[in-house]
Order: C-alpha cells, then sequence, then structure tokens
C-alpha cells in the first residue's frame, strides 16, 4: 500500500532496522529474505533521500534523519497495532496476554505479588515478564517493548502518562549488633559508616543516592548488590548500615534480627511509587484493566501502611527489631 508515493511496508523494515542494528537479525524479525531488507533500505533511502544507515563492522548506524524518524514511526506502528490490527474487547477470564513489566525487587516483593495473586484469580491465563532495570527505561517504552515501568516517579520522563500507586519513605538499618550505630543518626554518622548499597543498571542511581547527590553528599559504600532483597545478609555480625524502603525493612525484620532507625532528615525525605506506560497503549482495553488493578491493589498497599502508622509514628519508629 503507497501513502503519498510511499510503500508503508518500508516503514515495518525501518523499524525492525532500528531496533535490531543488524540486517540479517532485521530481516528475520519481520520474516523477509536479507537479500528483500536490503532492497527495503534502497527504496527507503531513495524515499527519504537520505543514507539513513552507514556500516561499521556488521553493524547499522543510524543517521540523524533516520533516528529522527525512528520515534514517529514507532508510533505509528503501534497506534495501527493497538487500535485496528488487535483491537478486540477485552475479555480477562479469556485473555491469554502476556504483559512486560520493569520493576525493582521490592516492587516485587511488596506490591507485585498481590497483583499476581489477583491476575491468577481474575484471569488464569494472563502471564507476567518481570523485567530488571535498564539503563534506557524511556527508549524501552517509546518502542512498546515494555508494558509497564514502576518505579519512584522522580525518575520518569514527561512523555509518557503515568499514575501515583503509594508514597514510600526510607530507614537505615543495621545488625543489633551494631556498636558503631548511634541511637540518634546523624548526617555525618551516615556517610562515614560502611554500607550495603543495592543497584540498578549502570548508570541509573538508586533513590537514596540520588538524594545523597542532590545534596552534594557521598557515603562509603564497602558492597553493593543488585537488589534490596539482597542486603540482610551483608549486615548480619558487621558495622554495616544499609538504606532500605520501611515497608522492606519492616517485611524483613518478622524474620531476620534487624536494628531499624530513622535516617537523617531532611536529606531522605519520602518519594513517591508511580507506574507508566507507553503513550499509545493509554486506550488499550488490557493495558487500561491492568492499570486499573495496579491502582486498587495499591490503594490496599496504602491504607494498610496508614493503619500501621497509628501504631508506629516517627517518634515511635523502633530503634531495634
Amino acid at each position: 500500500m503507497r501513502f503519498k508515493g510511499l510503500d508503508l511496508n518500508l516503514l515495518v523494515a525501518l523499524d525492525a532496522l532500528m531496533t535490531e542494528r543488524k540486517l540479517t537479525a532485521a530481516a528475520r524479525s519481520i520474516n523477509l529474505s536479507q537479500p528483500a531488507m536490503s532492497a527495503a533500505i534502497t527504496r527507503l533511502r531513495t524515499y527519504f533521500r537520505d543514507e539513513l544507515f552507514t556500516m561499521n563492522g556488521r553493524e547499522l548506524v543510524p543517521t540523524p534523519r533516520a533516528e529522527a524518524l525512528a520515534p514517529a514511526v514507532r508510533e505509528a506502528l503501534l497506534h495501527i497495532h493497538l487500535s485496528i490490527i488487535s483491537w478486540d474487547p477485552f475479555n480477562p477470564a479469556q485473555s491469554d496476554r502476556s504483559f512486560r513489566i520493569i520493576l525493582s525487587d521490592f516492587m516485587t516483593l511488596m506490591f507485585f505479588e498481590r497483583v499476581v495473586v489477583r491476575v491468577a484469580r481474575e484471569a488464569p491465563a494472563v502471564s507476567f515478564e518481570l523485567l530488571p532495570f535498564s539503563d534506557e527505561p524511556d527508549e524501552l517504552l517509546r518502542r512498546g517493548d515494555v508494558d509497564f515501568l514502576i518505579l519512584p516517579e522522580m525518575f520518569m520522563s514527561h512523555t509518557h502518562p503515568r499514575a501515583k500507586l503509594f508514597d514510600e519513605r526510607f530507614v537505615c538499618v543495621s545488625c543489633p549488633t551494631n556498636q558503631k550505630l548511634p541511637p540518634q543518626l546523624s548526617i555525618d554518622n551516615y556517610v562515614s559508616m560502611g554500607h550495603v548499597a543495592a543497584q540498578f543498571g549502570k548508570q541509573r542511581p538508586s533513590v537514596e543516592e540520588w538524594l545523597l547527590r542532590e545534596h552534594g553528599l557521598r557515603r562509603r559504600v564497602e558492597v553493593a548488590v543488585p537488589g534490596f532483597t539482597m542486603i540482610p545478609p551483608f549486615l548480619s555480625g558487621t558495622d554495616r548500615i544499609a538504606t532500605l524502603p520501611l515497608r522492606l525493612a519492616m517485611h524483613f525484620a518478622k524474620a531476620i534480627p534487624l536494628r531499624i532507625t530513622e535516617l537523617p532528615q531532611p536529606i531522605f525525605p519520602a518519594f513517591t511509587e508511580a507506574v507508566q506506560w507507553p503513550a499509545p497503549h493509554s486506550s488499550d482495553p488490557a493495558s487500561l484493566w491492568m492499570r486499573e488493578i495496579f491502582l486498587q491493589e495499591a490503594s490496599r498497599v496504602e491504607f494498610q501502611s496508614e493503619t500501621s502508622a497509628h501504631a508506629l509514628s516517627s517518634s515511635q519508629l523502633p530503634t531495634c527489631l
């Protein structure tokens, strides 16, 4: 099909080339032969009057013109897929939809488990692929490679829609035998002590690391681990400390001896966990259904936390559990 002289099938080829960056892989992804994909590149170059790609070894390097075209092409293809090709009344009980979601181990344990349990009741054939943090989550959203991104709102772009899930705050945790941790933790104490810290991706800082950088501070990290849930074993029997979300610290303290202490204020204010999705998915019935479940389950998390807060105010936070 042609639109103003452009064969629209070429947009599918261009999108595959921008995603794969290798001729053979791009051809395979859309069921074309390598000669057919080479011919598509030639036709694209002719239409757009630009080389679009140069070769660096076996990798295709897009020109600025190709980079500029890519977001609009992907958005148009996503819109066609969601609004025309795949649009059907969504029946959760009969759907076998799979959702790809990026989130932290904290949100997996304290929030997403609830979602999985509920979906298993309402839509038993629906499945999930939970992914670790990427250094380019916005790019994954733009390409429609993930359905949802769940992370602190401060790290979200304004390019795609989002919704608040619940607020959270950090506390300091340590082994109960830690002799170096004072009852009242100052910022000087905090940054000078040895830390166990969670790292997400190669470039994206954790929330507490980002907050410290905002105040020009740097802590002494002795052990870096790829998630919050790996922190407690590296505190046991040591004088190290760590920074954990309060909900997760209280969860661990039910099974592991932990000392929980307030962090210096106002260095560590509360933060908001939120969910974000690709803009073209906003009217997708399956995405709408899943977002409603997220918000409902988040409200239950918030309610339970408010109930606990009456019994455990900031001034009453235990220093040892």
